[in-house]
């Protein structure tokens, strides 16, 4: 790891220890750098800039680890893996393969939440590398549009998860923020609730 990412993570580990300070127990890293580099148009970038994408997980895995390393053990560290949601765009596509066994075996957090809405996310296959213990959310509800999915649909993609990571380890959640900026996504207020409804309601199902 460079000066430069150890001097970050140190940086972020003070501000990570302020906010514990202040009582906050529950901390979710919005992290778009794993999930750029699932995209090969995104890795042909790194490289042409002279950075080998092959390593970036390692040394950004260990930035993470320095930044989250005094919270205290009652304080649950999550963590997202965005690909973009400017008003209902995106900016990266690829499966997680690539960044997987590092992403769930290296950082030293305690859950993350995947973006698995469309088949730009790929399949579920990433998800054997998940070790005992932590817990992955299953982003399978949009945030990009007001369609509400099927029910039918979201428990067989759930079935289908569960063939790679057992299912006290999964969880449900929309795929990223319904306003990740203060222009919004293009879905309706109404829209949005339906959708969190829907969540409630197939999660109290499934794992009751």
């Amino acid at each position: 790891m460079t000066d430069f990412y150890r001097d970050l993570g140190q940086t972020y580990c003070l501000a990570l220890r302020a906010f514990a300070d202040l009582g906050c127990r529950y901390l979710q890293l919005d992290e778009v750098n794993f999930a750029y580099l699932c995209d090969p148009k995104l890795r042909a970038q790194v490289t042409g800039r002279g950075e080998d994408p092959e390593k970036l997980p390692s040394v950004y895995a260990s930035m993470i680890n320095a930044a989250i390393a005094e919270v205290p053990p009652d304080m649950t560290i999550a963590m997202h893996l965005c690909r973009g949601n400017f008003q209902s765009t995106f900016v990266a596509s690829g499966g997680y393969e690539p960044v997987a066994e590092i992403l769930f075996n290296t950082i030293n957090v305690h859950g993350y939440f995947l973006e698995y809405d469309s088949d730009r996310a790929g399949g579920f296959e990433p998800l054997r590398f998940v070790p005992k213990g932590k817990t992955v959310v299953l982003g399978l509800i949009t945030s990009k549009s007001g369609r509400l999915e099927s029910r039918e649909e979201l428990k067989r993609r759930i079935d289908e998860a569960t063939k790679y990571a057992p299912l006290e380890q999964l969880c449900l959640s929309p795929q990223c923020g319904f306003a990740s900026t203060e222009e919004g996504n293009i879905l309706s207020e109404d829209e949005q609730w339906a959708k969190l409804a829907m969540i409630v309601e197939l999660a109290e199902e499934i794992w009751d």
